[in-house]
C-alpha cells in the first residue's frame, strides 16, 4: 500500500507535544516526514529531555499511524531532544569513585517487599553475565547482605593502595560486598543518629578499594529519609530501581519512592519498577498462578507514572530458602526463578544503556535548602 504524507501529518496532529500544549505538528516538533510505499520515516524534535517523554512520544507515533493510516506500516522514528537551557539545580559535591562506571540505587518506599532479595539476585545475575559487580549494603540498621551471600562471619581486610589504607570488600559469587553487618555482632543493635550513620556509609564508600566495576549496586533502606539523602549527596547515582509488591499499601509507598528520585533537588533517573511477589506458584503446580497480593499492581503503577516496568518476580519458596542459606536463587540453573531474574537484569541493563545515551551523567547533589526534606507533591 502506498501511503500519503498528508495522511501521516493529519494523524500526528492528534498527538500532544510533551509539555508544550500543542500537537506535534503545530509545535513544529515534526521536522520531516518521508514516505516510501508502506514505509514511513518521521523526524521529531521535542524539548522534554526525560527518557519517559521520549519513549512515550515514540510509542504514540507508532500507535497513531498504525491506527489512523495503515496498521501494517513500517515506521522509523528519529527522535531528538532540544531542551532549553536552564539553571542547574544540582551542585557537584565530591567526585565519582574512580573505576566505577555505573551506580544503581535499589529502593522501596516500604519495608518487607523483598528489595534486598531483588538486589542480591540482580547482583549475581550481572556477575553471571560477565560484568564486574560491587554491592554496598546501605541499610545501617538492618543489614542483610552478609547472610544472603553466606559471608556473615567474614571481615573486610585492610590493604595498602597508593600508600593509603583501604578496606578490601568481601567477595562471593563474583560480587564485591561491603556492609555494616561485617563490623557488628549478630545480636548487636546499631543505635546511631543520622550523622554517625552517614559517616559510616562514607567510610564504606570512599575508604574501600572497589577496583574496576561495571556496576555498584546500593541496597537502600526502606523509606525516603536521611540515609537516602546522604547517599545521593555523596555519590553521583546513575539511576534508581524501585521495588514493590502488587499490594495497594506497598504501591502507595513505591509511588513516594519514585517521587523522591524525581524531585527537582535530587533528579536521579528512575530506570524502572520491579514487581516482586507478583504471584505464587506452588512447586507441585508450576503452571498455576495465585495473585495473593493483587494482580499487576506495580505494572499498572509504572504505566501511571510513565516509568519503565522492569519485570515480575514470583513468590516462590525456593527464593526465600536460597536467601536464608546464603546462595541467591538466581544462581540456580534452568529454573523459572533464574529466568525471571535474568529477564529483570536484562531490562535493567537495557534501560541503563538508554539512560546513558539520552541523559548527561548524574551529579552528586548538594542540598542547600529544606527542599530535600519536604513532601513531594505530584500532580
Amino acid at each position: 500500500m502506498k501511503l500519503k504524507k498528508t495522511d501521516i501529518l493529519k494523524a500526528l496532529e492528534k498527538i500532544s507535544a510533551p509539555g508544550e500544549g500543542q500537537n506535534l505538528v503545530e509545535s513544529g516538533s515534526v521536522t520531516n516526514v518521508q514516505v516510501f510505499g508502506d514505509e514511513v520515516e518521521v523526524d521529531v524534535t521535542i524539548k522534554n529531555p526525560s527518557l519517559q517523554a521520549k519513549k512515550k512520544t515514540e510509542v504514540e507515533i507508532l500507535k497513531i499511524i498504525h491506527r489512523e493510516v495503515y496498521e501494517k506500516a513500517k515506521i522509523k522514528v528519529n527522535l531528538k531532544v532540544d531542551a532549553p537551557a536552564k539553571p542547574k539545580v544540582n551542585q557537584i559535591k565530591g567526585n565519582p569513585i574512580p573505576g566505577i562506571q555505573n551506580i544503581i540505587a535499589v529502593a522501596s518506599g516500604k519495608g518487607g517487599v523483598g528489595k534486598s532479595t531483588v538486589t542480591a539476585n540482580l547482583a549475581v545475575t550481572l556477575s553471571k553475565m560477565g560484568f564486574k559487580v560491587g554491592l554496598l549494603d546501605t541499610d545501617i540498621y538492618g543489614p542483610s547482605m552478609p547472610i544472603m551471600f553466606d559471608v556473615a562471619s567474614e571481615k573486610p581486610l585492610s590493604i595498602k593502595v597508593e600508600g593509603k589504607t583501604k578496606m578490601k570488600p568481601v567477595e562471593n559469587y563474583g560480587v564485591k560486598l561491603l556492609s555494616i553487618g561485617f563490623f557488628t555482632q549478630p545480636n548487636q543493635a546499631v543505635i546511631w543518629r543520622g550523622p554517625m550513620a552517614a559517616k559510616a556509609l562514607n567510610q564504606m564508600i570512599f575508604d574501600a578499594h572497589w577496583g574496576e566495576l561495571d556496576f555498584l549496586l546500593l541496597d537502600l533502606p526502606p523509606g525516603t529519609g536521611d540515609i537516602h539523602l546522604s547517599i545521593m549527596q555523596s555519590l553521583p547515582v546513575t539511576g534508581a530501581v524501585v521495588v514493590s509488591t502488587p499490594q495497594e499499601i506497598a504501591l502507595a509507598d513505591a509511588r513516594k519512592g519514585v517521587a523522591m528520585f524525581q524531585q527537582e533537588a535530587i533528579n536521579v533517573p528512575v530506570l524502572g519498577i520491579v514487581e516482586n511477589m507478583a504471584y505464587f506458584t506452588p512447586a507441585e503446580l508450576p503452571d498455576n498462578k495465585y495473585y495473593i497480593f493483587g494482580e499487576n499492581g506495580a505494572k499498572n503503577l509504572s504505566e501511571d507514572l510513565e516509568v519503565p516496568f522492569l519485570g515480575q518476580i514470583p513468590l516462590v519458596q525456593s527464593i526465600r530458602e536460597a536467601g536464608d542459606v546464603g546462595r541467591p536463587a538466581a544462581l540456580q540453573t534452568a529454573t523459572p526463578t533464574e529466568e525471571a531474574f535474568e529477564e529483570l537484569t536484562k531490562n535493567v541493563v537495557q534501560e541503563l544503556v538508554r539512560r546513558n545515551t539520552d541523559l548527561p551523567p548524574t551529579e552528586a547533589i548538594k542540598i542547600t535548602t529544606m527542599a530535600g526534606c519536604s513532601a513531594v507533591k505530584k500532580k
